[in-house]
């Protein structure tokens, strides 16, 4: 690692979830950090269980300068229905966590996962990201700090997914299968429609379905 360069990782997670937030993270790794976090076990939080995740949490917040930005069901629809754009929506998450990374510590270097344009998200930054050199990767989760955001960002999912749970007395599931549907129409029935927009993306075809 002697050629390693200090830079922000970021990535998100609930993307593809019908029901929680979309969860945004930012993580500024250093050599020490990243040759801890290795040791640690830390890689694309798609490729461990939610159980490991919860355990590596701390390890890299006690290790790193970072920021999570989560974005409630509520926030999120509001969102959505005036930007209309989810490449745009997840630009200026992906802005919000870096700038708020350089407000702790100045980089000059960010990755991210390829998801659009990355103009889009240069055009979100402000004042203290408008000087970082921001790339977009195919799979970069292969990189260890866009790893590590990417654990932040499913354990944040993680937690607001159970104080979900603990709200509403219901186990909502990940991903758009049929079980989404059928805990989506029993959400329905039990707290009506119109609630529905608290717990769920409702631009989601799931949504006009149920």
């Amino acid at each position: 690692m002697s050629n390693y360069i200090t830079h922000i990782g970021t990535d998100e997670s609930g993307k593809g979830d019908f029901f929680g937030p979309l969860v945004i993270a930012g993580v500024m790794v250093d050599k020490y950090a990243a040759e801890k976090f290795i040791d640690a076990g830390i890689k694309d939080s798609k490729k461990i269980t939610d159980k490991k995740i919860l355990t590596l949490e701390p390890i890299i917040k006690a290790n790193s300068k970072y920021s999570v930005v989560a974005i409630s069901n509520l926030k999120y629809n509001e969102l959505y229905l005036k930007i209309k754009n989810l490449n745009k929506l997840l630009a200026w998450g992906h802005a919000r966590v870096i700038e708020n990374v350089l407000e702790q510590e100045l980089c000059e270097y960010a990755l991210s996962d390829q998801f659009g344009d990355e103009n889009l998200i240069k055009s979100a930054l402000m004042d203290k990201g408008k000087s970082i050199r921001l790339e977009q990767m195919v799979r970069a989760e292969s990189d260890i700090a866009v790893a590590a955001a990417s654990v932040l960002a499913r354990a944040t999912f993680i937690h607001k997914m159970k104080e979900m749970e603990n709200t509403y007395g219901l186990i909502f599931p990940k991903g758009c299968a049929q079980q989404v549907k059928d805990v989506a129409s029993e959400f329905a029935r039990q707290y009506g429609k119109n609630r529905l927009q608290e717990v769920c993306k409702t631009h989601f075809k799931t949504y006009k379905e149920i």
